[in-house]
């Protein structure tokens, strides 16, 4: 499998570790960084490739915390994801699942084209780590949301329900935990948030919400 990456030189990787020091808190800077570590992590001795690989992880992992949506960072945790799976199935090292690191590396890219769908980079590397997700859904639980035609119903009016949450959206599920069909919710409009349409994603502690953790969910429709 291909992944596409920008090659660094060495002094790049100092620059970008200066550039950190002097605004902490730069996505891109961290970004920048974690891709320096990860192409300097390919001419290495291999006694020193495993920890400059989980530095470039690091930070790739807090640009994204920073930036939740910072794409770029999204799609190159994924690759670095992907090269340390690789590694470790070559390395048979028993304390590390290749299975478990290939699917956060598909979990990662998943998240990166759901981002930038018109990204031609994402789209090929989903086609190639697709099976590699933990389908049919990357996280399946339980949420208590208004009716889908009433966003200020009251909290008798709440519906405690079933959702799953993979690459394409966020969706309400049946009883048998799949999304329900067009036959069977004719005239009752299914809740769904694509994933395209999200705006940002915060906790809440609107004291007018139902007793439990809040969470708002802006889109570009509202």
């Amino acid at each position: 499998m291909q992944f596409y990456t920008i090659s660094l030189p060495p002094q790049a990787i100092l620059n970008y570790e200066k550039a950190v020091q002097l605004n902490w808190n730069s996505p891109q800077a961290l970004n920048n960084w974690g891709l320096g570590l990860q192409e300097l992590s390919a001419i290495v001795p291999a006694r020193e490739k495993q920890t400059i690989i989980k530095t470039a992880i690091s930070k790739f992992r807090v640009a994204i915390q920073l930036q939740f949506d910072f794409h770029r960072a999204i799609y190159n945790l994924g690759t670095v994801l992907y090269g340390l799976a690789e590694d470790t199935m070559r390395s048979g090292r028993p304390d590390v699942s290749p299975n478990e690191l290939y699917s956060q590396s598909a979990i990662y890219v998943a998240a990166a084209h759901a981002l930038k769908p018109s990204y031609s980079v994402y789209r090929s590397a989903l086609r190639l780590v697709r099976l590699m997700l933990p389908l049919p859904y990357l996280k399946v639980g339980y949420l208590t949301a208004p009716p889908a035609n009433n966003a200020i119903a009251p909290h008798t009016d709440w519906e405690r329900s079933q959702f799953v949450l993979n690459h394409e959206g966020l969706q309400k599920a049946d009883a048998s935990g799949q999304p329900p069909s067009q036959s069977m919710d004719r005239g009752r409009k299914p809740t769904r948030i694509a994933v395209e349409d999200i705006v940002s994603v915060s906790a809440s502690a609107d004291l007018t919400l139902p007793p439990g953790a809040g969470l708002c969910v802006d889109t570009v429709h509202g």
